[in-house]
């Protein structure tokens, strides 16, 4: 079960989504929209669980509230990809959970257009790479992670996520890993993904990973399916 944040970069449209799936990592999109992958994802509020949504809501006045406490939230917190705090997830969580419970759109699919076409920065997620897995993949000292980015192109039905690297090897250089999928609408809220391609350039990156790269893989791979729950 997992979920991400997404957040536009300024060259890409703005707009604000959170969503939970199965098969991938999902993502909360601040200011994009937010798929859940794997399950769902949600935040944690800045007031105990038993008392949301309604003391939740005197806190936070409005939805652009919630929005900027949320990133307050994931202030140093690197996507959440390496571990956190129980409390500081349960915290996101929390703030997650209440910006969906005020979604403007109920039915986002017939408006994937105007909510989701774009690319989106993450900016939190609840897949993790921990322990061994971490080592394996380089990604302790050697290997440092860059900008996880999803470009979503409605009209052809695709979507690519984008996961950038830097390594140090006798230079410092960087590259990415590209997972192609393409999608199709299952419910007003949900869509079925399909992976189609992933590659790794440059060749130098891939001879890196070439040993581990099914593990790369399954931990990025979005095949599954995906709900907006807040675009």
């Amino acid at each position: 079960m997992a979920a991400t944040v997404l957040f536009p970069p300024a060259q890409c449209h703005r707009a604000t989504a959170t969503t939970s799936g199965q098969g991938a990592p999902s993502h909360c999109a601040l200011l994009p929209p937010r798929h859940r992958r794997r399950g769902s994802v949600t935040a944690a509020a800045a007031v105990p669980p038993e008392q949301a949504p309604a003391a939740a809501a005197a806190v936070y006045g409005t939805a652009g509230d919630v929005k900027a406490a949320l990133y307050g939230a994931l202030e140093g917190a690197n996507r959440g990809i390496f571990g956190m705090t129980s409390a500081k997830r349960s915290e996101i969580h929390g703030l997650v959970e209440l910006l969906e419970s005020s979604n403007p759109t109920p039915e986002p699919t017939a408006k994937l257009q105007d909510k989701v076409d774009g690319c989106w920065k993450l900016i939190y997620t609840t897949i993790s790479i921990l322990g061994k897995k971490r080592t394996k993949l380089g990604l302790r000292d050697f290997i440092s992670l860059g900008d996880f980015l999803q470009i979503i192109d409605v009209k052809e039905e695709k979507a690519a996520n984008v996961i950038e690297f830097s390594a140090r090897a006798f230079k410092i250089f960087s590259g990415k890993l590209t997972i192609e999928a393409s999608y199709t609408v299952a419910s007003q809220t949900r869509v079925d993904i399909k992976l189609q391609s992933s590659t790794i350039t440059p060749e130098q990156l891939m001879n890196i990973f070439q040993k581990n790269y099914d593990m790369l893989l399954d931990i990025f791979n979005p095949e599954g399916w995906l709900e907006i729950t807040y675009p």
